[in-house]
């Protein structure tokens, strides 16, 4: 063995890293901050700095690595067993709900609970916050099922029990917040009834196992004596806690991140974790990655010259050796149609004359909706393309009824699953006869499927007797089973491939293909894990994320948004509506940490590019059916961005298309207006124009005649103004 481990050493590690990387790589003893610019290596810095660890004589075993996809977990993954080869055999690289995941199941009894607990997904959990909402007699159109959720996922992210929130919301006068207290603790009794656990759970079930158990705590801190987390700047409260307590022995922790890309904090990341790093661990080292690998010089100036106006982050120099590169323009279309139509004209040309593919291609947007312009553009293009955080395949009705059985088999108390298989297909067990099962179930404090095995039993639920007849032999068996075994049994006996078969279109076709597909899934998940069980396979799917199902390897342009888009690169990327109010969002020029955000997330957007960058906003955008005009998002300005004006010209309320304009037209010029005579001004809306006292701004609407003209104008600092044009003073900018 020492042999084999010896040859994967040969290489010296430090010929592939630059002086900085190899410093980072080479401090292995004490809390080690790492402080790495978008694409200076990172990921390389985090796989060599566990190779060098194993080639001193550090014990595989003794290694935690955690990031935040399963995607990037794989990765680094690889790169490291390519490095370190059997070597590495022991290394503990996952995310973080993976890892709580895992610790919990194997520390069940110390948590109270059953080590088979089923992952609830966000629509699971909707799914019994509504269920509790209506128990409660809460009215779920006033109360939504989606918030009050989100309010318990954010109070267990903040570590705080049912009966802590409780507390809190009794001193508050806000209704919805006592009505989530009331919903959160009847939800954690389904949950327990139901041997279940949400993602928030697992977080915080992990970090009460080690706060209330010290030997359980000691285990673990004498296993994890070096901890490497990823990403750092997106964790939050919980996970801040638990990193704390596996670290607190032996504090060889090092941790990765930039705080110019925290763009998480809706869904609580907190970038104080990173920016007070040094307080909570004082003897810090903190090496900076600031060298660019991935974009382009202009590319990477563009996005240092608007990061550069967030106050409240540690400064850096990003640099890069590549090519100067093209030229970032910011484009201005009419509107969100011409938006769409340019960038599927962009993409034609360079794949005809640069030799590019569609995979090089990714559309950027803030908001999900504004995907709906672009794949009905592309597709009128006959260009194929890939929305990146659409339905993704496990959510498909089909595959979640497969599933259903397969959790139920898994984990027999869980009654979402009962709840929603039951009938499916249908076996004459409608909403009278469940209501009947649940009642009996509430009566006798019994899950629902011993509730329905025992009206079964008792001939009073005769048609669910093939049904309890299946779970039952798959409850029997399935210790001495794959999961792929479990799942052609349930296809098979529940009649689902021959009752789409049966159908015989094209709805039923897809669905049957991807119930194919499933099974599929589930064997290249035992065929590249250890552990082939149904458990694990459940656990798998349950904490996969929207970029984890994403194939970079087919040939498809890229929709997606600048949230999911984080850790990804693109040869060419169109960052599309940058305009006020939508990028950055309305709200954010009422709060500075919003605003922050936002330009982070701009920034993270421009540095995904490595050689084309592409910016754009609309001079007018339907909203909620409304037609809205619209300026330029701050951001272009912030950023230094060329312009080119691909908009229309309104002159005296009429319409010039861009095809009418010359090199005479008004875009473009700059001079003092006269405006002592309204007839003499010459306004037009979309025109730009400059206020003594406002500042800069576009005009929305023009109105009235000589003394009595008018203009509306959105001004750039996010307000707009109705002045009256004799006495208003105004100038005429490009």
């Amino acid at each position: 063995m020492f042999r084999v481990v010896q040859r994967y050493f040969m290489k010296n590690l430090f010929d592939d890293l630059n002086p900085n990387q190899q410093d980072a790589v080479k401090c292995t003893e004490g809390p080690l901050l790492i402080l790495a610019g978008a694409g200076s290596g990172k990921t390389r810095v985090i796989t060599y700095r566990i190779a060098h660890l194993l080639q001193n004589g550090v014990n595989s075993w003794n290694i935690l690595a955690m990031t935040f996809t399963n995607k990037a977990a794989a990765q680094m993954r690889g790169r490291i067993n390519n490095l370190a080869g059997p070597s590495a055999l022991n290394v503990w690289i996952s995310t973080y709900h993976s890892f709580c995941a895992r610790l919990l199941r194997m520390e069940a009894e110390h948590i109270r609970l059953n080590r088979d607990f089923t992952i609830y997904d966000d629509d699971d959990s909707k799914k019994i916050v509504e269920m509790c909402l209506k128990e409660l007699n809460y009215d779920t159109d006033k109360f939504k099922p989606s918030v009050i959720s989100g309010m318990i996922s954010s109070a267990k992210d903040k570590l705080l029990d049912a009966e802590s929130y409780g507390i809190h919301a009794s001193t508050t006068p806000e209704p919805l917040k006592k009505v989530a207290a009331d919903v959160y603790e009847l939800y954690q009794k389904k949950l327990k009834d139901a041997n279940a656990v949400d993602f928030g759970d697992l977080l915080r079930y992990a970090v009460e196992l080690l706060k209330n158990n010290p030997q359980v705590l000691t285990k673990y801190q004498e296993r994890f004596r070096y901890i490497m987390i990823d990403e750092y700047q997106d964790t939050n409260y919980a996970q801040y806690v638990l990193t704390k307590l596996l670290a607190a022995k032996y504090k060889n922790i090092c941790v990765v991140g930039d705080d110019d890309q925290a763009i998480y904090s809706w869904r609580g990341a907190d970038v104080r974790n990173i920016m007070e790093f040094e307080r909570d661990y004082p003897k810090t080292t903190v090496v900076y990655l600031e060298q660019n690998y991935r974009s382009s010089k202009n590319i990477l100036e563009t996005a240092g010259k608007l990061i550069s106006f967030n106050h409240h982050r540690k400064p850096k120099q990003l640099w890069t050796a590549q090519p100067q590169g093209l030229d970032v323009i910011y484009s201005e279309f009419a509107d969100e149609f011409a938006e769409a139509r340019s960038v599927a004209e962009k993409i034609r040309s360079q794949i005809s004359t640069d030799g590019k593919s569609l995979s090089d291609f990714a559309v950027f947007y803030r908001t999900n909706a504004q995907s709906r312009i672009f794949e009905e553009t592309l597709t009128r293009y006959g260009m194929p393309f890939v929305v990146v955080g659409s339905q993704r395949f496990y959510e498909r009705a089909e595959v979640k009824d497969i599933l259903g059985y397969l959790k139920l088999i898994n984990n027999p108390a869980d009654n979402i699953s009962l709840r929603r298989i039951i009938n499916t297909p249908a076996r004459g067990i409608g909403k009278v006869t469940f209501s009947a099962i649940e009642s009996n179930a509430n009566e006798k404090n019994l899950t629902f499927y011993q509730s329905a095995k025992e009206m079964e039993q008792n001939n009073s639920l005769p048609k669910a007797e093939k049904f309890i007849k299946l779970i039952d032999s798959m409850l029997a068996e399935k210790e001495s089973m794959d999961a792929s075994e479990i799942a052609k049994i349930v296809i098979d006996e529940t009649g689902y491939i021959q009752l789409l078969e049966a159908q015989n279109d094209i709805e039923s076709r897809s669905r049957l293909e991807n119930i194919q597909e499933l099974v599929s899934a589930i064997v290249d998940f035992e065929q590249n894990s250890q552990i082939k069980t149904l458990p694990a396979f459940l656990e798998n799917i349950a904490l996969v994320s929207d970029v984890d199902v994403w194939d970079e390897k087919k040939d498809f342009v890229t929709l997606i948004t600048l949230h999911l888009a984080k850790g990804l690169e693109f040869p060419c990327v169109f960052l599309t509506g940058l305009e006020e109010g939508l990028f950055p969002v309305g709200n954010s020029a009422y709060s500075m940490e919003e605003l922050e955000e936002e330009r982070r997330l701009c920034y993270v957007g421009m540095t995904r590019a490595k050689e084309h960058l592409y910016l754009s906003g609309a001079s007018q955008r339907r909203v909620y059916g409304q037609l809205r005009w619209c300026i330029p998002s701050r951001f272009v300005k912030e950023a230094g961005l060329k312009k080119e004006c691909r908009s229309p010209i309104f002159r005296d309320e009429t319409l010039i298309g861009p095809e009418q304009a010359t090199e005479g037209s008004p875009v473009g010029e700059t001079s003092q207006l006269n405006v002592v005579d309204g007839k003499a001004g010459h306004f037009y809306r979309g025109m730009r124009i400059k206020h003594s006292e406002f500042g800069e701004g576009k005009i929305l609407e023009v109105s009235g005649a000589a003394d009595d003209l008018k203009v509306i104008v959105q001004f750039d600092a996010g307000f707009w103004k109705k002045l009256l044009v004799k006495y208003a003073n105004l100038e005429k900018v490009e």
